[in-house]
């Protein structure tokens, strides 16, 4: 990408990025066009990072194993539904997913957290994410059970219109509430660490090194 090119997309990006200032902005285009490899920009096809491209980055840096829940972080990040996740997606999503608002996080789990995309965390999404990311118990009784169980007791902390499912309203009064219940369904943040790691390591200043 030529400089020129690479200057206007780092302007466009920075403007309509509340998260990032342009060195940052900056730092992740050049990450992501590492990431993708040597491409060449053809027309017609957008350079971006697939499904398992995408996956890998969330696993290896920044630990997810939940495959269910790194799919939902992967349809998150990917607006525009192509099956890739382009420059201005990465940076847009990097923005949410490491420094946003409270407000812009629970906007993201919560679009997580809805398996099926109709406004609503049924039980049946619940259970389903709650057996995923629970630790198998090797136990006498049905885990299914547990799980069923844990499922009405988080109801009946979150669901504050007693509908049977979790409404974007009821999550939000909830963690609202209780922040700890943003990731009430599985992690799809990063943890502290691998955020600070993540950040120290893309956002090095080159001229640091020229002091030495």
């Amino acid at each position: 990408m030529n400089r020129k090119k690479l200057q206007k997309l780092t302007d466009t990006l920075t403007k309509n990025c509340k998260h990032f200032n342009k060195f940052e902005v900056n730092c992740l285009i050049n990450l992501f066009y590492n990431l993708v490899g040597e491409v060449t920009e053809r027309q017609g096809i957008t350079i971006g990072l697939d499904r398992n491209a995408f996956r890998n980055i969330l696993h290896m840096t920044f630990g997810m194993t939940d495959d269910m829940i790194m799919d939902r972080v992967f349809r998150g990040f990917d607006k525009d539904n192509d099956g890739c996740v382009n420059v201005s997606e990465w940076i847009y999503g990097l923005s949410v997913f490491l420094r946003g608002t409270l407000e812009e996080k629970m906007k993201y789990c919560f679009e997580v957290f809805d398996l099926n995309g109709d406004g609503f965390i049924s039980k049946e999404e619940m259970f389903h994410m709650l057996k995923n990311s629970l630790l198998k118990q090797p136990s006498e009784e049905d885990p299914d059970e547990g799980i069923k169980d844990l499922v009405e007791i988080t109801l009946k902390k979150m669901d504050h219109d007693h509908d049977g499912k979790l409404s974007f309203s009821d999550y939000e009064q909830a963690v609202r509430e209780e922040t700890l219940l943003l990731e009430a369904f599985g992690p799809c943040l990063p943890d502290p660490k691998s955020h600070m790691e993540f950040e120290a390591q893309v956002f090095k200043d080159p001229n640091e090194f020229n002091d030495i």
